[in-house]
Protein backbone atom coordinates (compact mmCIF):
# COMPACT_ATOMS: atom_id res chain seq x y z
CA UNK A 1 0.00 0.00 0.00
CA UNK A 2 1.06 3.55 -0.75
CA UNK A 3 -1.27 5.69 1.31
CA UNK A 4 -1.43 8.55 3.75
CA UNK A 5 -4.05 8.23 6.48
CA UNK A 6 -5.17 11.18 8.58
CA UNK A 7 -6.63 10.77 12.04
CA UNK A 8 -7.39 12.81 15.13
CA UNK A 9 -10.15 15.04 13.83
CA UNK A 10 -12.91 15.78 16.30
CA UNK A 11 -15.38 18.34 17.52
CA UNK A 12 -13.88 20.82 19.95
CA UNK A 13 -15.10 24.02 21.55
CA UNK A 14 -13.59 27.33 20.58
CA UNK A 15 -10.33 27.86 22.42
CA UNK A 16 -9.58 24.15 22.57
CA UNK A 17 -6.78 22.12 21.04
CA UNK A 18 -6.36 19.12 18.75
CA UNK A 19 -3.50 17.12 17.31
CA UNK A 20 -3.94 15.54 13.89
CA UNK A 21 -1.80 12.68 12.60
CA UNK A 22 -0.82 11.75 9.06
CA UNK A 23 0.58 8.22 8.96
CA UNK A 24 2.36 6.69 5.99
CA UNK A 25 1.37 3.16 5.04
CA UNK A 26 3.81 0.26 5.18
CA UNK A 27 4.41 0.55 1.44
CA UNK A 28 6.09 3.91 1.97
CA UNK A 29 9.72 3.65 2.95
CA UNK A 30 10.33 7.36 3.37
CA UNK A 31 8.51 10.65 3.09
CA UNK A 32 9.95 13.76 1.52
CA UNK A 33 8.02 16.98 2.13
CA UNK A 34 4.58 16.73 3.72
CA UNK A 35 1.95 19.45 3.97
CA UNK A 36 -1.34 19.87 5.77
CA UNK A 37 -4.18 21.50 3.86
CA UNK A 38 -7.72 22.27 4.91
CA UNK A 39 -10.97 22.86 3.08
CA UNK A 40 -14.08 24.38 4.60
CA UNK A 41 -17.50 23.93 2.99
CA UNK A 42 -17.87 26.17 -0.04
CA UNK A 43 -14.27 27.36 0.14
CA UNK A 44 -11.04 26.63 -1.67
CA UNK A 45 -8.56 24.17 -0.26
CA UNK A 46 -5.79 26.09 1.47
CA UNK A 47 -2.33 25.29 2.76
CA UNK A 48 -1.86 25.26 6.53
CA UNK A 49 1.77 24.19 6.94
CA UNK A 50 4.47 21.96 5.51
CA UNK A 51 7.48 20.10 6.89
CA UNK A 52 10.49 18.34 5.38
CA UNK A 53 12.41 15.37 6.72
CA UNK A 54 15.16 17.69 7.91
CA UNK A 55 12.64 19.45 10.14
CA UNK A 56 12.33 22.57 8.03
CA UNK A 57 8.82 24.03 8.30
CA UNK A 58 6.69 26.64 6.58
CA UNK A 59 3.33 28.09 7.58
CA UNK A 60 0.64 29.85 5.62
CA UNK A 61 0.01 33.42 6.66
CA UNK A 62 0.06 33.82 10.43
CA UNK A 63 -1.13 30.30 11.21
CA UNK A 64 2.15 29.56 12.99
CA UNK A 65 0.66 31.53 15.87
CA UNK A 66 -1.78 28.70 16.56
CA UNK A 67 -0.54 25.67 14.58
CA UNK A 68 2.59 23.56 14.80
CA UNK A 69 3.64 20.96 12.24
CA UNK A 70 6.18 18.25 13.02
CA UNK A 71 7.51 15.00 11.58
CA UNK A 72 8.51 11.83 13.41
CA UNK A 73 10.93 10.22 10.98
CA UNK A 74 11.08 6.95 12.91
CA UNK A 75 7.29 6.54 12.74
CA UNK A 76 6.92 8.00 9.24
CA UNK A 77 4.20 10.21 10.66
CA UNK A 78 3.49 13.92 10.44
CA UNK A 79 1.50 15.82 13.03
CA UNK A 80 -0.42 19.07 13.07
CA UNK A 81 -1.17 20.55 16.47
CA UNK A 82 -3.66 23.35 16.70
CA UNK A 83 -4.47 25.39 19.76
CA UNK A 84 -6.77 28.31 20.50
CA UNK A 85 -9.00 26.91 17.80
CA UNK A 86 -11.69 29.09 16.27
CA UNK A 87 -14.92 28.28 14.45
CA UNK A 88 -13.26 29.40 11.21
CA UNK A 89 -10.79 26.53 11.65
CA UNK A 90 -13.66 24.14 10.95
CA UNK A 91 -12.69 22.16 7.85
CA UNK A 92 -11.63 18.83 6.50
CA UNK A 93 -7.88 18.60 7.01
CA UNK A 94 -5.82 16.72 4.43
CA UNK A 95 -2.18 15.74 4.33
CA UNK A 96 -0.14 15.63 1.15
CA UNK A 97 3.33 14.34 0.36
CA UNK A 98 5.15 15.86 -2.57
CA UNK A 99 6.74 12.47 -3.08
CA UNK A 100 7.23 9.21 -1.21
CA UNK A 101 9.93 6.56 -1.59
CA UNK A 102 8.45 3.13 -2.31
CA UNK A 103 11.63 1.26 -3.35
CA UNK A 104 15.33 2.06 -3.22
CA UNK A 105 15.00 3.89 -6.53
CA UNK A 106 11.31 4.59 -7.12
CA UNK A 107 9.41 7.64 -5.94
CA UNK A 108 5.71 8.26 -6.25
CA UNK A 109 4.52 11.84 -6.42
CA UNK A 110 1.67 13.95 -5.06
CA UNK A 111 0.08 11.55 -2.57
CA UNK A 112 -3.07 12.73 -0.76
CA UNK A 113 -4.88 11.40 2.26
CA UNK A 114 -8.67 11.20 2.46
CA UNK A 115 -9.00 13.86 5.15
CA UNK A 116 -10.17 14.15 8.73
CA UNK A 117 -12.94 16.43 9.95
CA UNK A 118 -12.27 19.17 12.48
CA UNK A 119 -15.28 21.02 13.85
CA UNK A 120 -14.83 23.96 16.19
CA UNK A 121 -18.02 25.05 17.91
CA UNK A 122 -18.61 28.51 19.31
Amino acid sequence: QVRLVESGGAQVQAGGSLTLSCAASAGIRRLDRVAWYRQAPGKERELVASVSTDGSTNYAGSLNDRFTISMDNAKNTVYLHGNSLRPEDTAVYFCNANRVLVTDELWKYDIWGRGTQVTVSS
